[in-house]
């Protein structure tokens, strides 16, 4: 009985924060700097699906800026959030701790080095819809990743706190061969507006071809992040309270952490390097719905997705003659939130 209670609360929460995401990414779209009503909206999906065939009364450019520019951000926003949410918390499960982010051994460091030495390279180049950027950005964050697990790999096991040492001094490294080639670099120099945007992180997405690339990783990893539950849960148990129901230690560690650098390297090759959510999210749904990672997993993807849609609604509608970088729109909700946080629960959170 209490099984099925609890399987019921389970779906009514879920179903509550998808509502709650369709909603958001419904919003992001209706609003933009150019006004398209949501009667127009409607009109046009309709049209697209060919279920009916109304007549238009709106724009042809505004067709193209529904299809072509602002659905595309909208679906590659919810994207980035839910791959970030999700990775942060294997991350967290993982290392048994509510600091850890998806950036934490390196992979942002990485995917920048990457991102800048694509912008240095004099060549063009584009693969399924990606230019240079996102595939070095993609290539450098995994290879970091890589590079740290076989650092901190000793005697066939890769301790927690190797595993993050060395991924706190190779992302010194990385960031610091990042900015000697900013420094050094004549080419960088007209660029490094872009580099700026890079790291402030953004939603970028050219077209629908780019998500049809990421939307399977990003899904098929949150899917996969939920069929690793269990796992998850045996490692609050520590590393020896795991092995001892069953959890093969190391093999688990090493899909848990490919898992994770897989969903971040996706979501950092569309976004740039988007903070807090990764961090923010998984730790304030873990406080208000628990630790057990059958839910946990899907909500934080859920209301991941949300938090970066609406951040980014927020970052291209804020100001009227431009747009600003959404990890400074994350950070500034993020960062006070998590304070928060902390000071609300610090006498009583346990992990």
């Amino acid at each position: 009985m209490k099984a099925v209670l609890k399987g019921n609360r389970h779906a009514v929460v879920l179903m509550t924060l998808v509502g709650f995401l369709a909603l958001s990414m419904l919003t992001a779209t209706i609003l933009g700097k150019v006004g398209i009503s949501f009667s127009d909206i409607a009109k046009m999906f309709l049209n697209k699906l060919a279920v009916f065939d109304f007549e238009p009364t709106w724009r042809a450019v505004d067709e193209t800026i529904l299809f072509q520019v602002r659905l595309p951000r909208v679906v590659g926003g919810a994207l980035v959030g839910g791959a970030l949410a999700t990775a942060g918390v294997l991350f967290q499960g993982l290392f048994r701790n509510p600091m850890a982010d998806p950036y934490i051994i390196g992979t942002s460091a990485g995917a920048a080095l990457g991102a800048t030495i694509a912008m240095m390279l004099p060549v063009g180049l584009a693969f399924l819809g990606f230019g240079l950027v996102p595939i070095l950005a993609f290539v450098g964050a995994l290879l970091t990743v890589l590079l740290v697990y076989r650092l901190a790999r000793v005697g066939g096991k890769t301790p927690i706190v190797s595993m993050l040492l060395a991924g706190f001094v190779i992302s010194g490294m990385l960031t610091a061969l990042m900015f000697l080639l900013i420094t050094l670099s004549d080419d960088l120099h007209p660029r490094i507006q872009s580099v700026y945007m890079f790291l402030m992180g953004g939603v970028s997405v050219s077209g629908w071809q780019q998500l049809a690339v990421i939307a399977p990783l990003v899904v098929g990893g949150i899917v996969a992040a939920r069929l690793l539950a269990f796992r998850l849960n045996a490692f609050s148990l520590g590393e020896e309270g795991a092995a001892y129901v069953g959890i093969e230690v190391e093999r688990d560690k090493m899909v848990i952490l490919a898992l994770g650098s897989a969903l971040t390297a996706a979501a950092v090759s569309i976004s740039g390097l988007i903070g807090f959510v990764g961090l923010v999210v998984p730790h304030a749904v873990r406080l208000v719905l628990g630790p057990e990672h059958r839910l946990l997993i899907p909500a934080s993807a859920a209301v991941g997705a949300a938090f970066v849609v609406i951040a980014d609604l927020l970052a291209r509608t804020i100001i009227s003659s431009g747009e600003l970088p959404v990890g400074i729109i994350t950070a500034l909700i993020g960062a006070p939130f998590f304070i928060y946080l902390l000071r609300r629960t610090r006498k009583e959170y346990a992990f």
